[in-house]
């Protein structure tokens, strides 16, 4: 075993011989072959019939889901820019971002509300839920002959 052995390192040459393996000879070889043979005929199988009357089966399969989700949702806007209030007069255009306001009738309750929104993202809205569900199905099968 000098590893040049290659693929006949392990190997096995077998030749069967029926004679050899029944120890037979000639004519009576022949005749103990054939009746063998005979009996290693096709069997033939019998019909079985049930001794059973009657019978159930109950067969019950329990499913569980659990789903945990996360919808998320973001609200889009455009560029916005209002003003409103009452006792109150702008300079100038409310675009204009050097405009002031200034109180009309001084001692006069007054009120003003400026809205400048960039366009983006305006609201952002998670909903996480919880799903779970268990299902059980019972199957009940009743025979008879």
């Amino acid at each position: 075993m000098d590893g040049e052995d290659g693929p006949n390192l392990c190997s096995f040459n077998f030749k069967w011989n029926v004679s050899y393996i029944f120890n037979l000879k000639g004519k009576e070889q022949m005749k103990k072959l054939f009746l063998l043979l005979l009996l290693a005929a096709p069997v033939s199988a019998q019909s079985v019939t049930p001794n059973f009357t009657q019978g159930s089966m109950q067969s019950t399969t329990t499913t569980t889901i659990d789903i945990d989700r996360t919808i998320a949702t973001e609200v889009y806007g455009g560029d916005y820019k209002s003003w409103s209030g009452t006792n109150v007069t702008p300079s100038g255009s409310i675009e204009d971002s050097a405009t002031t306001f200034s109180v009309t009738t001084a001692g006069d309750p007054f009120q003003l509300e400026i809205v400048d929104r960039v366009a983006g993202v305006v609201e952002t809205i998670d909903i996480t839920e919880t799903i779970e569900q268990t299902s059980t199905t019972t199957s009940l099968s009743v025979f008879s002959q």
